[in-house]
């Protein structure tokens, strides 16, 4: 290697300047002796070439000796610290290592921190979920039973309705066909006697208030079917009052007409006859005057 090599060189120059000054004294001392015998001899000269070259020798004997000694600290040094990393990396593989450990206590703490906090947080959103849950069902159900209760208060007045037609479309086909009838037996009885007078009755003088029924069979029966179309038609709108614990009896009435008479409640009434007409709750009344026929309801 260059530059270790270098390294050493210098530091052997070094070595080497700090060793010349003892090579120095040791000269000087030589010299003096040298001096000295020169000076009792009385000849003056300089160190011949062999002590050179061997003071030169001995001087790179030593710098490759300080060299050798270098290189082998040098290696020391590696060796020992290699073994150091591998102690350090052992520890670390065993997890026993304080450099490693440490770091590791605090990644697990962290670690249990945001365990925690994520177990929290599942349970939250568990219980959202079910709130909402809870919320959608409870919300269907009370749909469910409004949109049944609608539809069959939808369905009820549907069925009430058709019963009410049903009703009056019986009631209409009860009379006209009774009207139908009494037609056909007026006319037949008109062909039988075409040239038989009609005998007029003489109005029958009465004293009081009495009702005069001046209209035709068909007219009669034209305003009873009014009338009867009326009251169908107000009964499902009328006020629900309390029923007593006893129901009177209720009398059916039947009326029809028939040739000029009127037949109401097992009775015939003509016209010009005078009629007391009972009401509940009132006094009775003995008679009106009217131009058309006052039908009184069932009951009455």
């Amino acid at each position: 290697m260059p530059v270790h090599s270098r390294e050493k060189k210098e530091n052997n120059h070094e070595d080497m300047e700090v060793d010349f000054p003892e090579q120095d004294g040791s000269s000087t001392d030589e010299e003096d002796t040298v001096s000295s015998s020169v000076s009792e001899d009385g000849d003056s000269s300089e160190m011949d070439d062999e002590d050179c070259e061997r003071r030169r020798m001995e001087c790179l004997d030593e710098m490759t000796t300080l060299e050798k000694q270098f290189t082998d600290l040098k290696e020391q040094l590696y060796k020992e610290r290699l073994s150091q990393v591998d102690i350090k990396l052992q520890e670390v593989m065993a997890g026993c290592a304080q450099e490693y450990l440490e770091p590791l206590a605090n990644l697990q703490e962290n670690m249990q921190i945001r365990t925690k906090v994520a177990g929290i947080y599942r349970e939250l959103c568990l219980e959202s979920v079910k709130n909402k849950y809870e919320c959608e069902i409870q919300a269907a159900c009370q749909h469910w039973e409004s949109e049944k209760l609608l539809l069959f208060d939808t369905v009820q007045s549907e069925l009430e309705e058709k019963i009410r037609r049903l009703e009056e479309d019986r009631h209409s086909i009860d009379i006209t066909s009774e009207l139908w009838n009494d037609g056909l037996h007026s006319r037949k009885n008109k062909k039988k006697d075409p040239f038989c007078p009609v005998k007029k009755k003489k109005p029958v003088v009465v004293s009081g208030p009495y009702i005069v029924y001046m209209l035709q069979d068909l007219d009669i029966l034209e305003d009873w079917t009014a009338i009867r179309k009326a009251m169908a038609s107000l009964g499902p709108h009328r006020v629900k009052v309390d029923v007593p614990a006893v129901k009177p009896d209720r009398h059916h009435h039947v009326a029809r007409s028939e040739d000029g008479r009127l037949f109401y409640d097992n009775q015939w009434y003509c016209r010009g006859q005078a009629i007391c007409i009972n009401r509940k709750d009132e006094y009775p009344t003995r008679s009106l005057k009217r131009n058309l026929l006052e039908k009184l309801p069932p009951g009455e």
